[in-house]
């Protein structure tokens, strides 16, 4: 069993991205990592991606593109649109040829496979294998250590019985990867965990990974936590933001309040990535933190003067911790 290692993407227009990297050199996912986020996966209209974007990108020394899709959404009568194929190909060409690897996967896309997983579904599974065969013959000849394919992005399994229906639907996705041949079937293979609420469901229940013959497979988590100082935008009823994370960053005076509890600071993420590292690494799976962030708030009454530069600064140390602390 080779040992993995996580490093560390950076700051896309909307998160962060952290890309492990594999097994062997020969697939490694360098960083940093951008996500391409409200583009490919929009079904709220979108600009296409432009070869000047991904030039930009590359230029700027990112290393990895994570390129999420919307299959479902683009499909007539179960067939995906030519033309929409096209465009991801374009991108993921683009990308290639600017020598990024890259990330495709389904992402929200209407939340089609967003389910409850009370119960394993037939049909839902006969949809998933026909959108993503389509997907994989298509790619069947792209480098299989630069392009990877990711099944989903975050689906709504909040149990143990809820991600052991999930990952019946992983196992099946798995071997038609695996059975349509040419790159796919030596092709770094992607399985999300849960919503970046509810990771320590995966955590903690010491789930076994679906069986993949190439033994090519990793597993993918996000977080935002704490979310009501990462990307909580008003004050609910049942939390409030906070606009100071790290220890050396709380405030006193009228805005101590909006401090972070400190049960969700360093070491809560310190002892979450040491589960991941526990519960996948040591067991041989790399683990792809697709989606981290720490964003400054925006404008609120309370947040004036000196404060708002502290939150900057806080959002800043976050971001770094975040990025040195990933093991």
């Amino acid at each position: 069993m080779n040992k993995m290692k996580y490093v560390i993407a950076s700051v896309s227009a909307v998160a962060c991205l952290a890309i492990p990297s594999a097994a062997s050199a020969a697939a490694v996912m360098p960083s940093p990592g951008f996500n391409l986020g409200n583009t490919l996966e929009s079904t709220w209209g979108y600009a296409p991606p432009t070869k000047a974007l991904i030039d930009g990108i590359a230029n700027a020394g990112f290393k990895t593109l994570r390129v999420p899709c919307a299959w479902n959404f683009n499909s007539t009568n179960g067939t995906i649109n030519a033309a929409y194929m096209a465009q991801v190909k374009q991108v993921v060409d683009w990308a290639l040829a600017d020598g990024m690897y890259v990330i495709i996967n389904d992402h929200w896309d209407n939340g089609w496979f967003d389910v409850d997983f009370n119960a394993y579904d037939s049909n839902l599974n006969s949809k998933l294998i026909n959108r993503w065969t389509q997907v994989a013959n298509n790619f069947k000849w792209y480098d299989s250590d630069r392009l990877s394919f990711a099944c989903a992005n975050e689906p709504t399994a909040a149990s143990k019985a809820q991600v052991t229906v999930l990952y019946q639907y992983y196992q099946n996705w798995i071997n038609a990867m695996r059975a349509n041949g040419g790159g796919n079937a030596v092709r770094w293979l992607v399985v999300q965990a849960s919503c970046p609420w509810n990771w320590d469901i995966l955590l903690n229940n010491g789930l076994n990974m679906p069986n993949d013959p190439a033994h090519k497979l990793m597993i993918e988590e996000h977080t935002y936590d704490p979310g009501e100082f990462t990307t909580q935008s008003s004050d609910a009823d049942w939390r409030k933001m906070t606009y100071f994370w790290g220890s050396g960053y709380h405030v006193s005076g009228r805005l101590s309040n909006r401090n972070a509890l400190s049960g969700m600071e360093e070491c809560y993420i310190k002892t979450q990535f040491a589960k991941l590292k526990a519960n996948f690494e040591d067991r041989g799976y790399p683990v792809l933190i697709g989606e981290w962030a720490g964003q400054p708030k925006p404008a609120e009454s309370d947040l004036t003067g000196s404060y708002i530069d502290q939150n900057f600064r806080s959002v800043t140390y976050y971001d770094k911790f975040m990025e040195n602390t990933i093991p």
